[in-house]
């Protein structure tokens, strides 16, 4: 597959509404590193399913309002 995926994310937008947690802060919740929260956030890297959904819960949404197929 050429390119990036075609998922995009409201990540850095929840981060912000949540008192702008850091992509540390975040990595530290779900078990990953800050590097792969920083690749997924800017569209290099589709995380897992599990690993969406773990992002979803701890903004408290559903994992449509992070994560939006473009396929």
């Amino acid at each position: 597959m050429a390119g990036p995926p075609p998922i995009r994310n409201t990540i850095r937008t929840l981060r912000f509404h949540a008192g702008e947690m850091t992509q540390a802060q975040l990595a530290e919740r779900i078990g990953m590193t800050r590097q792969t929260i920083a690749a997924i956030e800017a569209g290099k890297y589709s995380p897992s399913l599990e690993a969406a959904f773990r992002i979803a819960a701890v903004f408290g949404v559903e994992i449509g309002a992070v994560f939006q197929w473009e396929g």
